[in-house]
């Protein structure tokens, strides 16, 4: 019989949208919140490994901040004169851990998340990335909605946003419109992250991994459009640094990665055909929908204005990036520290088979 982490218990009705707009409020930090009405159980995970400090002063103050509210482990895989530092920085802030020897992946962040979750004191635990920043109102979201599901995805908008943040949103609003975007934060349960063994450290794509492994074991998913956390910007140079692993993701992806694979093509063969009318029709329905993916669930609020025009100019880029990704395949991977990871994600059908071993006997 098939292994299932979820409870009947916790198959309560998720809040739409518009209700998980409400309860956030506007996204922002916690560095200068007011002193909190009540801790939360709430475990924060953050994996990092910075090869600077750069940004130490600003994401200390967001850690002194988060945990006034909630517990905070920083798994930091950082080389050791960093790792020092930081250990001076966080000393009495936060819970300051190494990866742990025993977890071997080549996914670093991965590797800290499964050092974190392992350490996790609470049932609730909240994964981010060192440039997310939650606010009180959308931790206590979190922790809401997990009392009724296994996993929560929400929504990310970068504040500030220089000209490559507005690119990266047009993307957002394309997944928005179609679906939901894939943030760089979840939070899950302890105990089903557990019971599952975790989720594959050697894949890019982890978030899609770890959602993937969660649905494959019995778990149940909620991502509200309206639950908004605010991440900063990576600075250009790592914007156009991430463009080809970015567009990797989708080899987990078929169908996507087929529709990206055709946008070069067509705009090629609309050139030819000397048709720019095809051209200027396609890329007003493109911002005509991501014009309904940022309005969704109050996206107005967080949102450029101006961000639905960025959509057309992200798939352009998208589809040559695509290529590029097929080309990195076929060479062993993409680049990442250091290293090469082949694969983007297990597929479902996978993941389902290595659900079904854990649950013999013999497993």
């Amino acid at each position: 019989m098939p292994f299932d982490v979820s409870a009947a218990g916790r198959r309560a009705a998720v809040p739409d949208g518009a209700d998980a707009a409400r309860a956030v409020g506007r996204p922002g930090g916690l560095a200068d919140a007011a002193p909190v009405r009540r801790r939360l159980p709430v475990e924060y995970v953050l994996p990092l490994r910075w090869s600077g400090d750069a940004g130490l002063a600003e994401l200390t103050g967001y850690l002194r901040g988060l945990g006034r509210l909630v517990d905070v482990t920083v798994v930091d895989g950082s080389a050791p004169d960093v790792f020092a530092r930081h250990a001076a920085a966080w000393r009495g802030l936060v819970r300051h851990l190494a990866p742990d020897p025993a977890v071997r992946g080549g996914n670093g962040k991965v590797v800290g998340v499964l050092t974190g979750v392992a350490a996790a004191r609470h049932e609730h635990v909240v994964i981010a990335d060192d440039d997310v920043r939650y606010d009180e109102a959308g931790l206590r979201a979190a922790h809401r909605l997990l009392d009724g599901v296994d996993l929560v995805r929400p929504q990310n908008h970068f504040d500030p946003v220089p000209w490559h943040a507005w690119w990266d949103t047009g993307r957002i609003l394309l997944n928005r419109a179609l679906g939901a975007d894939w943030p760089g934060t979840l939070a899950v349960r302890r105990s089903t992250f557990v019971a599952m063994g975790g989720y594959d450290p050697d894949v890019l794509f982890e978030n899609l991994e770890l959602v993937r492994t969660v649905r494959a074991y019995g778990g149940t998913e909620a991502a509200p459009p309206g639950l908004y956390v605010r991440r900063l910007p990576p600075d250009g140079a790592h914007f156009r640094g991430q463009r080809v692993r970015q567009a990797y993701d989708d080899l987990a992806q078929p169908a996507r990665l087929a529709a990206s694979l055709a946008v070069l093509p067509a705009v090629l063969a609309a050139l030819v055909a000397r048709r720019p009318g095809l051209l200027l029709g396609a890329a007003v329905a493109v911002v005509a929908l991501a014009e309904v993916g940022r309005r969704r669930a109050g996206g107005a609020r967080v949102f450029p204005h101006t961000a639905a025009l960025a959509a057309p100019l992200w798939l352009v880029e998208r589809g040559v990036c695509s290529w590029l990704a097929v080309a990195h395949r076929g060479l062993g991977g993409v680049p990442y520290a250091g290293a090469r990871i082949t694969r983007a994600a297990n597929s479902p059908g996978a993941l389902r088979a290595r659900r079904n071993a854990r649950s013999t006997p013999e497993a």
